[in-house]
């Protein structure tokens, strides 16, 4: 919880930016938690650890996007396969499952080169 005092140095620390503009912003934000940093060692006994960032989960062999992405463009291809037919003819359905099996080709590839 914030206290009076933490509230008071928030205060000048905003005040402070804005009289002295934002050529001045990184040192008054260091100064703030310094002043932060100081209060939790005297609270309790240590300064906080820096956080480290997360890294993302790695996909294994088993990825289940690729299998979802390839139900949804099956499940998919069913309607765009009636209207392309109905409307345009047989060009019209291998175009469509062209642009299919290109989504998923992309994907694949994609993953591929990301590792």
């Amino acid at each position: 919880m914030a206290t009076d005092e933490m509230r008071k140095d928030l205060r000048a620390a905003v005040g402070a930016r804005q009289d002295l503009g934002a050529e001045y912003e990184p040192e008054i934000i260091d100064g703030f938690l310094d002043k932060l940093d100081q209060r939790a060692v005297a609270r309790y006994g240590q300064a906080p650890q820096p956080v480290q960032p997360r890294q993302p989960a790695a996909r294994g062999e088993n990825d289940p996007g690729g299998l979802a992405l390839a139900i949804v463009s099956v499940v998919a291809g069913i309607p765009i396969t009636a209207i392309a037919a109905n409307q345009e003819g047989t060009i019209a359905v291998i175009i469509c499952w062209g642009g299919l099996v290109g989504v998923n080709l992309a994907r694949t590839v994609g993953r591929f080169i990301s590792r």
